[in-house]
């Protein structure tokens, strides 16, 4: 037997022999739920046979009976909220096999090389990352199909089919690695995660998972708000049971999972071992181009109650271009002569604009279909339906503060200035500015429309809401000012003098100057409002030929 070959025996072995100490725990935690019951019949049928009498035993065969009863009410209330919670499941757009038979075809053939069981089904995940994920906890059975079929099904026009519940666990693949990975590199690179429903086959491994992820979903239940006072007080005394039998397995549930990953990867060495060192920079490249693409470019969007609708197909042109940018980077783009992983779907673009969506509501917050307030946004209009209309969004509120700002308490307010940059300029470079005081009034401004806006979702193991995963920290004043006066500064360059929004595909909203992307913006407006010095900016803006004396238009 090769060195490979032992090593994944050696995990397999580990692994199962966790998965036996995970289960004792629940024989264990079983067999104390039963010992007073036991008690109570030894006791009863020996009071039936008349071996004990008196009133001592008497008492002593109530009390155990009565002890007996409680604590299998307890248990069968732990046991309940076990089944009835909802183990957390990844938000998904899950592939039916008619819409992807290429890369099912693929995926099985992966499985026949392996020796493993194939996964049930595939889903997208918005994430650069692949594993395999578990469904078949009965909660999830009484279910519909979750809240990413619902997007792929509303926007194919399909009702959505219930969630399969087959023993072998679900295939989640990032979708970027679609667009961006070759064929090849897909399959060297799902290889490992594949191997892996050979472990999850075994019946004690899947058992020991099943409690594991139950006894989860049961501790974040009893965490959570109840509804009704009486659901409050079980919650209250299922939490500290489950937690109990947790901490009495995690350290267990770790090492059964190290030995199935272990076990998986030594299998897996076997396919296509040498593309997949090299597909593993490919990973890398794509997690940084799909994180600029989406703090840069879809924050921005999402922010105005449009997404971008083809994230997929734009981390291909952001990684060119990062390609093109970084020598470290050369030669990786020749590789897209080569057929792209998004050529297994039938439809690419109904599942990249449903991945598009589930990305919008998991890192931002939005609704779960496209609205009036929430709409798609194509590439080609993402300058004139976003940039511009964030820039002329953000200046028409810093001149509002203003307003604001020049407005005597008690008097008659006067008629709104004109809405100039050179009115900007004044207030932050005159003898009197008051930057920490426009910053605080954006600030307020911005907090109140944010607060007006629909609520986020949030993590619910009941029902089918989706946990939010912010992508930025929340943006202090001074961050807030520096935006709507570059903002006020690219409107005053488009309306005064020829200037037009565009999109960079690393560095989102561009202001673009005879074609060219005018990136030396940024330092001059930090001058302007840390140090109070305009005259960078005014050299800039002389350069350009932009008017700051010209009214700007407003939305």
């Amino acid at each position: 037997m090769s060195g490979s070959g032992m090593g994944g025996e050696a995990g397999a072995r580990s692994a199962r022999s966790r998965a036996l100490a995970v289960l004792r725990v629940r024989s264990r935690a079983l067999a104390v739920a039963l010992l007073p019951a036991a008690v109570a019949v030894v006791l009863l049928v020996a009071d039936v046979q008349g071996r004990i009498d008196g009133r001592g035993w008497d008492t002593a065969r109530w009390a155990v009976t009565g002890a007996a009863a409680v604590v299998l009410l307890a248990a069968a209330a732990v046991t309940a909220v076990i089944v009835r919670a909802r183990p957390a499941l990844s938000p998904t757009v899950e592939l039916a096999e008619s819409s992807a038979p290429d890369l099912y075809r693929l995926v099985r053939d992966l499985a026949d090389r392996l020796d493993v069981p194939a996964p049930s089904a595939i889903a997208l995940t918005p994430d650069c990352d692949s594993w395999l994920e578990d469904r078949t906890h009965p909660a999830h059975s009484v279910r519909g199909a979750g809240p990413g079929t619902r997007m792929l099904s509303a926007l194919r026009g399909i009702p959505g089919a219930r969630r399969r519940t087959d023993a072998a666990p679900v295939l989640v693949i990032g979708s970027p690695f679609l667009w961006w990975m070759r064929v090849g590199e897909l399959r060297a690179i799902l290889a490992p995660v594949v191997a892996g429903t050979g472990p999850s086959a075994q019946p004690d491994i899947a058992s020991a998972r099943r409690f594991v992820r139950g006894l989860d979903a049961a501790v974040a239940v009893t965490s959570g708000p109840a509804a009704r006072p009486g659901a409050r007080l079980v919650l209250c005394f299922v939490g500290p049971v489950a937690r109990l039998l947790l901490r009495g397995c995690r350290a267990h549930a770790a090492e059964m999972e190290r030995g199935v990953a272990a076990a998986a990867s030594e299998r897996a060495q076997t396919v296509d071992y040498g593309l997949r060192i090299v597909a593993q920079e490919q990973v890398g490249l794509a997690y940084a181009g799909w994180d600029r693409l989406l703090t840069r470019v879809a924050v921005p969007a999402w922010r105005m109650g449009r997404w971008p609708s083809r994230l997929d197909a734009g981390v291909v042109s952001a990684l060119t271009e990062l390609s093109r940018r970084d020598r470290l980077a050369e030669g990786f783009a020749s590789r897209l002569g080569e057929r792209p992983a998004c050529d297994l779907l039938e439809e690419p673009g109904a599942a990249d604009e449903a991945a598009s969506l589930l990305a919008a509501r998991l890192f931002h917050g939005g609704p779960a279909r496209p609205g009036p307030d929430w709409s798609p946004v194509e590439w080609q209009h993402y300058p004139e339906e976003v940039v511009d209309r964030k820039w002329r969004a953000e200046a028409a509120r810093l001149h509002r503060v203003l307003d604001g700002m020049d407005t005597v308490p008690g008097a008659e307010p006067a008629a709104p200035a004109a809405p100039t940059l050179a009115r900007v300029l004044e207030h932050l470079t005159g003898a009197g500015r008051d930057g920490v005081a426009l910053a605080a009034g954006i600030e307020a401004e911005v907090a109140v429309e944010e607060a007006a806006g629909p609520p986020l979702p949030s993590a619910d193991l009941w029902g089918d809401s989706v946990p939010l995963f912010p992508l930025q920290p929340p943006r202090t004043g001074r961050d807030l000012l520096a935006d709507h006066v570059t903002a006020m500064v690219c409107c005053a360059a488009v309306d005064t003098a020829g200037a037009a929004p565009g999109l960079d595909w690393l560095d989102g909203p561009a202001l673009l100057v005879d074609g060219e992307r005018k990136s030396d913006l940024a330092s001059r407006v930090l001058a302007l409002l840390e140090e109070g010095d305009a005259e960078p900016l005014r050299r800039w803006l002389v350069g350009v030929g932009v008017r700051p004396e010209k009214p700007v238009r407003l939305v």
